[in-house]
């Protein structure tokens, strides 16, 4: 099993403090090596979900910053991230690991639905926001991830009534979790155990929401 090179910390700790080309260019063949092990720990993560779930690809973004369109010219990003993404459209939501140089994190859920998918969770959360709190309230899930998170509009959705029981879950436009994570997990032995778990406990509230997203308002199916 696949840990996190103990240097990966070290070394995003010292890129946030040499930012530069040069420092980064020195260091190369070290970030390579973290890079490939990070890549098969990231390999052997989605086989492990695998077993109960269907994750269609994953993702290790790069370090190199988007610069176009940012006042900050620091060329490297002070994190490594990493994205599991299920197979659509029958599976729904998504994973990420962050190990950072600040603050590293896991999260789980639905970060920008688009237009479509999130009218159709808010007319679901309408019609039965009892049941989705139901699912999002669950004590495992609340007991590892606590509770689910995510930017608001300002009062109510338009076409929504601001006095409804559930406008406090109406109002999302992102329904995520979010658990932060301290070096010494990260670094442990049992780490990739542990996230594979993580991710797993929030199966109920990504089977509910897949439900939603493939069926329309009267429960048929929408998929081709």
């Amino acid at each position: 099993m696949q840990i996190i090179p103990k240097d990966t910390i070290i070394f995003l700790r010292e890129l946030k403090l040499n930012n530069n080309r040069d420092w980064f260019n020195k260091n190369k063949e070290r970030f390579n090596t973290i890079k490939s092990e990070v890549k098969i720990f990231a390999q052997e993560v989605s086989n492990s979900l695998n077993v109960s779930d269907n994750i269609e690809k994953f993702k290790i973004f790069r370090i190199h910053r988007d610069l176009r369109f940012s006042k900050d010219k620091t060329p490297y990003k002070k994190n490594i991230g990493m994205a599991f993404h299920r197979a659509k459209p029958e599976h729904r939501g998504g994973y990420y690991l962050e190990i950072s140089a600040d603050e590293s994190f896991i999260a789980a859920g639905f970060w920008n639905p688009n237009k479509e998918d999130l009218f159709r969770i808010r007319k679901e959360i309408e019609i039965d926001g009892q049941e989705f709190k139901k699912i999002v309230n669950q004590k495992r899930i609340k007991d590892i991830w606590g509770n689910i998170k995510g930017d608001e509009v300002k009062t109510s959705p338009k076409g929504f009534n601001s006095d409804h029981d559930h406008i406090d879950m109406i109002k999302k436009k992102q329904f995520i979790y979010i658990k932060k994570l301290d070096e010494k997990e990260i670094l442990n032995s049992n780490f990739q155990s542990d996230l594979v778990n993580y991710f797993i406990s929030i199966r109920p509230f990504f089977d509910y929401m897949s439900e939603i997203l493939t069926t329309n308002l009267d429960g048929e199916s929408i998929l081709h």
